[in-house]
């Protein structure tokens, strides 16, 4: 009998039955204000004058008439660079301890984005928070005495004076509650390792002795993890080893693109979560069954605007504009792509996180990730977000029964000086590339008019070109790093397609 297992059901259930419904609305409104109190003596709260917008009659208004939008490039180069030289006050009181690293899915570069101890706080508990939301999905007792396989980036964190650098599953991880060790695995030791394939031959040889019930990671690296598993010790699916497994937490990306290919690395099905967990903060998680969606963490150290996802607000490079008009959560409505801007506990202020949602249930404060800013594909008015480009790959995923986990695609002007979109899809079975191409091109005119405008003018045509999976993983390997919180850029622009080509070209 799962005795550990039927006290921490009872727990969970015991808390969601006395536990009170959240407002989405009056939560939103409750936390601008401590932000706002918070940090009205900070440089940037004097600067634009923090305790007047606490004093106004509409704060929200005021405060998204008084304080302009920032991505990272324009708030690091105004304010956050003085934490780097070790100021305090800055953005937030004091000084954080940590900072994310994040090159997202464009560029070389790092980005260093603070973590204060407020926001480990607030991610901690809103990972809490999403443990109680389990007591919706009927999981039996002995689930909850199974161990955790979370695989993130190394916590083996860099110190840098007086701060610690690293991803932000690195960060996390380092800072689990002392009670949830038992249950985390690789563990400490595994978990420190920071070459990626070293990480995962460890986990490799260890794989049988753990029992793992839950899985929690980025789709792309899990299924590598995986895969090395199986074959390190020669099984047909990882329910071979691990026949407990019941839950995938995936977090970072869509798992549509991945659903087929993870799947057919198990022996039955298993339950997938979907959780929005940033560099700057843990926004969202799947809380119900019924839904594929997320709810909004909206009582807990971050306060959301929304910014209607039309291509007059958005400039080349993915930002805003400076006029473009927000709203907040009390005015948002069904079915509309929005630009999600955050403020937090770590002193980000009307910050482009460079993602697109929309909501599939306003009271719930549900939403689902729909794209990226920069991968908005708006070349010669085809107007392609990647929710759109997801969807085109499931469908030919099932036209032709087979698996495309990756791809990347660029609007090129190609030999003949007319403009192509050219993708690179990643599947291991032999297609007919022109086949492919002309079902993807017709799919995206029937789902996406503006598309099919531009297929009637500038837009020539569709190329497609079929290569090994492996190689998104490469290039990755070779401009960032393999594992943590590395995602493949979807869409590119022709110099870095250039580069892309000229790299797959050299690897086949």
């Amino acid at each position: 009998m799962a005795i550990l297992g039927n006290i921490i059901k009872g727990v969970i259930d015991i808390k969601d039955s006395f536990s009170s419904e959240i407002v989405p609305v009056e939560a939103q409104k409750k936390v601008l204000k401590e932000l706002l109190d918070k940090a009205k003596d900070t440089q940037f709260g004097q600067h634009y004058n923090f305790q007047s917008i606490l004093e106004s009659e509409d704060v929200e208004k005021a405060f998204s008439k008084q304080v302009p939008y920032f991505d990272y490039n324009k708030i690091h180069e105004a304010w956050w660079f003085k934490l780097q030289e070790g100021e305090e006050n800055v953005t937030w009181p004091g000084h954080p301890n940590y900072f994310a690293l994040s090159s997202g899915t464009t560029g070389k570069t790092s980005k260093r984005i603070p973590v204060t101890d407020e926001m480990i706080e607030a991610i901690k508990q809103a990972g809490i928070n999403q443990v109680f939301s389990l007591s919706h999905f009927d999981f039996e007792a002995n689930f909850f005495e199974k161990e955790i396989m979370m695989l993130g980036s190394s916590t083996n964190l860099q110190e840098k004076g007086n701060h610690l650098e690293g991803e932000i599953s690195g960060i996390t991880a380092s800072n689990i509650p002392f009670w949830f060790r038992a249950y985390y695995k690789p563990g400490e030791d595994i978990a420190k390792i920071d070459d990626w394939d070293e990480r995962v031959l460890h986990i490799a040889e260890n794989a049988r002795n753990w029992d793992i019930g839950a899985l929690s990671g980025i789709p792309s690296w899990m299924e590598l993890m995986m895969q090395k598993v199986i074959a390190h010790h020669q099984l047909n699916h990882i329910h071979e080893i691990w026949p407990n497994l019941q839950v995938f937490t995936s977090g970072g990306v869509a798992f549509g693109p991945y659903q087929k290919s993870f799947n057919a690395l198990l022996g039955h099905p298993i339950t997938v979560i979907d959780t929005y967990l940033a560099s700057e903060g843990f926004l969202a998680f799947q809380a119900r069954p019924e839904t594929d969606a997320m709810q909004l963490v909206t009582d807990n150290g971050i306060y959301f605007e929304f910014v209607p996802f039309k291509p007059e607000y958005i400039r080349e490079d993915g930002s805003l504009v400076a006029d473009a008009p927000s709203v907040s959560l009390k005015d948002v409505t069904l079915h509309q792509d929005y630009v999600l801007i955050i403020s937090t506990v770590s002193g980000a202020w009307r910050y482009e996180i460079g993602d697109t949602i929309e909501f599939t249930d306003v009271e719930r404060a549900e939403i689902k990730i729909t794209g990226r800013t920069k991968f908005f594909l708006n070349t010669v008015g085809s107007q392609l977000s990647v929710n759109k480009m997801d969807d085109a790959l499931q469908v030919l995923e099932n036209k032709f029964s087979t698996k495309i986990p990756e791809y990347t695609i660029c609007a090129k002007r190609c030999e003949d000086d007319e403009f192509y979109h050219c993708w690179y899809l990643g599947t291991e079975d032999d297609l007919n590339s022109e086949e492919v191409a002309q079902a993807l091109d017709g799919f995206l005119k029937e789902a996406n008019k503006n598309y099919k405008v531009a297929r009637s003018k500038a837009l020539k045509g569709v190329r497609v070109k079929l290569i090994s999976p492996n190689l998104f993983h490469e290039w990755n390997g070779a401009n960032k790093k393999k594992g943590g919180q590395v995602k493949m850029e979807r869409v590119m622009n022709e110099e870095t397609f250039q580069q892309w080509e000229d790299f797959v070209n050299l690897e086949k």
